[in-house]
């Protein structure tokens, strides 16, 4: 039976205190729409990119952000495919997430599998376990680094990690140290022929969605490990010897540095005193031409009229006056004046 061997460090309990700290800020920040759909799409690029890298893509950073907004790339056919990819195996995480599935089953790990080696892989090899015996070696010097176990234990140790993930028990294991004995586990049983390393790691992500840690999905912690490869593979490899402890000061480390760069980022464009205190926990929704009024009034101090066409050169004065009124009278804005010349700004 799977039964992980770990010790709760000290180190470990940082880490954790450090991602709680940030999630209960972005949780109560009064993020405004458009700014989370640029954080997604900014944390889905970095994913894509990050999470191929890692594993020999040899695209720039700005060829993933092209390929995934339909931009047409130069690049080897396999390298655009895995972008390709990595943005469809998010969007599925996501919609799993949302379905607020109460299982995570092998059939949806064979699934994160096809849809990451889509078109990369034979048929016969997508979202099947290997039927073959493989090392890793260190690409340096050819010097096997990791025996994973023969092919004919694979099945047997799946069905044994998946019912360790959804025991009636998990609840006592924190999210965040679940989803970084996964990644370790899926790796250490290698169950594919390839792509096991982008698997553990979007199963990771999974988890943490799953365990509430979702930080409206934002992060990316594929970029932790591919800023620093090296100590990603070293930290994986010294846990194959059992012991998970310094493994998860590792992964629990890159958790609360890519959460509290979320924090940061929010609280920096919440930058509004007055607006935080007024609003805490609670959305404010707006259009995004009200986004860019906010945008412009915090970075200028007011609005008026003889701005407008300024501001918004293709939409009528009479329309940006309601969508002022509108945030006047969800408190937002105040009016200042009562002429042509009255000025709007923050509460």
């Amino acid at each position: 039976m799977f039964n992980p061997t770990f010790e709760i460090t000290n180190k470990i309990l940082v880490n954790i205190s450090k991602i709680e700290a940030s999630e209960e800020v972005i949780k109560h920040s009064p993020l405004l729409p458009l700014w989370e759909k640029q954080f997604k799409e900014e944390a889905l690029i970095r994913s894509a990119y990050h999470g191929t890298h890692i594993e020999g893509n040899n695209l720039h950073k700005d060829d993933a952000k092209d390929i995934l907004l339909g931009r047409d790339v130069i690049g080897r056919p396999r390298d655009i495919q895995e972008i390709i990819n990595y943005r469809k195996v998010i969007e599925f995480i996501d919609d799993e997430a949302n379905k607020k599935i109460n299982k995570i089953s092998e059939q949806i790990i064979k699934k994160l599998h096809r849809i990451l080696t889509d078109k990369i892989l034979v048929n016969e090899q997508i979202g099947e376990y290997r039927t073959k015996q493989v090392i890793i070696r260190n690409s340096a010097n050819g010097e096997v680094t990791f025996r994973p176990p023969p092919p004919i234990e694979v099945p047997f140790l799946m069905r044994e990690f998946i019912y360790w993930i959804n025991r009636d028990d998990k609840d006592k294991l924190h999210p965040v140290l679940k989803a970084g004995i996964a990644h370790h586990e899926l790796v250490r049983i290698h169950p594919f022929l390839d792509g096991n390393g982008r698997v553990s790691r979007v199963l990771a992500t999974l988890i943490l969605f799953l365990g509430g840690y979702d930080i409206r999905r934002f992060f990316s912690l594929e970029e932790y490990y591919d800023k620093d490869a090296i100590t990603y593979y070293q930290n994986l490899q010294k846990a194959s010897a059992g012991d998970l402890s310094s493994w998860l000061e590792y992964f629990t480390s890159g958790a609360g540095i890519e959460f509290e760069k979320v924090k940061t980022k929010i609280l920096k464009l919440s930058k509004d005193v007055k607006l935080k205190e007024k609003f805490g926990g609670r959305q404010i929704f707006l259009t995004e031409r009200q986004m860019k009024m906010i945008e412009y009034v915090q970075e200028i101090g007011y609005i008026q009229n003889q701005t407008f066409g300024d501001v918004f050169p293709d939409v009528s004065e009479d329309t940006v006056l309601r969508d002022l009124q509108d945030m006047i009278k969800k408190g937002l804005i105040k009016k200042i004046g009562s002429t042509k010349s009255a000025r709007y700004a923050m509460v």
